[in-house]
């Protein structure tokens, strides 16, 4: 056995949730030792559970002149974004080398929080807007002895849905991806937290399939027979699908369309898909294929009387694939941060906040509407860029340059969450609003979908329609113009 060093901790945060935390630490023999708390109050006692209280928040500095530290674990529940922010910068300044956070606290009760679940802070963190307080037990009632299947569980949103699910109470709750690795990480993540007491004993079962098999998808949902789907599942890089846009159709439309027939004929009671701006006035094919997959959600609300809700944000902070982690390669590599316009801006939100939210309007939200978190202000990209450099502690367009390109196919420079001659209402849950009137009277789906049949799936009566780029743009420019193809659209 390699002999390691002794690692001295220190923990940001006196409540309940901190002390059990240290506790954690003390019972396990973790090499390492709690040398103290830091008070997120002015007024502390001088000792808890016979570790030493070294001062408050705003001592950091000193503190640390008399203390060697080798990691600090933050553990607030309801620490907000701008006393996140002041911890660790004043932490990062003291020069801790490893500052790590329990994450998500809000969501919990006080006395709960897990060491398996601390991981290192991250930009994100620091740039999320305080959160919502939503008691993730009491939301999740409505999953309590249930089956609930996940699609895309190997993706971020996904992947956090199932996370929060282990404090659900279901009795089985399925991860579906069609990528291997993706399900065998998420799985593998949940037992790992299952086995440290976080949540509880959902029975988890891996399962990996495509929806665009129609026969398989409704012949995995009558095995399943789940009584809730959350439907994650989607192909989403914009300038990517510009260039591949039958299959995003394929995988996005028809895999949506495939799973709620499947759903219906199994008996799944509760239905929520999750959409995207890009949905609203869209300017790519991917928005297209959202918008689709929105009303093809509505529609089959309108056939009985089970619960198919659609829930629509922005983008979400550290998602794959996301600017966040494009700009963390960037930047780890020295630069430069790519930035494709000056002006452009985004709607974010955290993906923990988002998650919750979704599975709040799950348990309340009503068939056949369609729900819009509120995402805020939108935030410019170039001073993200900006924010990012200084996070990893370098100087914008001194030591990491920040280069300007040009909008990508299919982007915008500003994105909505709703039309502008639509209207939103509030709920009683806040920062959960819902869209009025949300169908889109003028699409013809069965008209569109028998058109967009062929050009996805080979039909041999129809042999040139096959992966014909210029005959699904045709079928789609009746109802987005800018989609009419040009002279020089590749036929495949």
């Amino acid at each position: 056995m390699v002999k390691q060093n002794i690692h001295n901790t220190i923990i940001v945060g006196t409540s309940a949730v901190a002390q059990s935390i240290a506790l954690q630490i003390i019972q396990k023999k973790i090499v390492g030792t709690v040398i103290g708390f830091i008070s997120e109050k002015e007024e502390y006692p001088k000792q808890i559970s016979s570790i030493p209280v070294l001062g408050s928040i705003n001592q950091i500095k000193d503190i640390l002149l008399t203390n060697r530290c080798d990691s600090a674990l933050i553990a607030i529940p309801n620490c907000d974004t701008t006393q996140l922010q002041n911890i660790y910068f004043l932490l990062q300044k003291a020069g801790v080398p490893d500052i790590r956070i329990l994450p998500e606290l809000y969501l919990l009760e006080e006395t709960q929080g897990h060491l398996i679940q601390a991981r290192e802070i991250e930009m994100e963190d620091l740039l999320g807007r305080a959160p919502v307080k939503i008691n993730l037990r009491a939301s999740l009632n409505y999953l309590r002895g249930k089956r609930v299947l996940v699609t895309g569980a190997g993706g971020s949103i996904g992947g956090e849905l199932a996370r929060q699910l282990l404090y659900g109470g279901a009795q089985r709750l399925y991860l579906l991806d069609h990528s291997e690795n993706n399900i065998y990480q998420i799985e593998k993540e949940l037992r790992t937290l299952q086995e440290e007491g976080v949540g509880e004993k959902a029975i988890i079962v891996p399962v990996i399939g495509e929806l665009q098999d129609k026969d398989y998808v409704e012949f995995i949902l009558q095995r399943l027979k789940s009584d809730v789907i959350f439907h994650t599942a989607a192909y989403k890089q914009v300038p990517l699908m510009e260039q591949n846009p039958i299959e995003v159709i394929k995988n996005n439309f028809f895999g949506t369309k495939f799973l709620l027939s499947g759903a219906s004929k199994s008996g799944t009671q509760r239905f929520v898909f999750i959409s995207t701006d890009k949905a609203v006035e869209p300017s790519s094919v991917y928005g297209v294929s959202k918008l689709l997959c929105e009303q093809l959600v509505l529609d089959e609300a309108k056939k009985g009387n089970k619960d198919f809700i659609v829930v629509r944000f922005g983008n979400v902070l550290g998602s794959m694939g996301s600017i966040v982690p494009l700009f963390k390669e960037q930047i780890k590599k020295g630069g430069p941060v790519t930035v494709t316009h000056p002006d452009i801006d985004r709607f974010f939100m955290t993906i923990p906040e988002a998650s919750s939210l979704v599975l709040k309007a799950g348990g309340t939200g009503k068939s056949g509407e369609l729900y819009i978190l509120d995402m805020g202000e939108p935030i410019k990209i170039m001073e993200l860029a900006k924010q990012m450099i200084g996070f990893y502690g370098f100087e914008p367009n001194k030591e990491i340059q920040i280069k300007v390109t040009r909008l990508r196919a299919g982007e915008k420079l500003h994105e909505k969450l709703f039309e502008d001659h639509q209207k939103i209402v509030p709920t009683q849950t806040p920062k959960i609003n819902q869209l009025l009137n949300p169908i889109w009277d003028k699409l013809n789906l069965e008209e569109l979908t028998n058109q967009l049949m062929p050009i996805c799936f080979l039909n041999k009566n129809l042999p040139t329609h096959y992966r014909n780029r210029v005959e699904l743009k045709l079928a789609l420019s009746k109802y987005f113009p800018f989609l009419t193809p040009t002279k020089e659209e590749p036929q495949y």
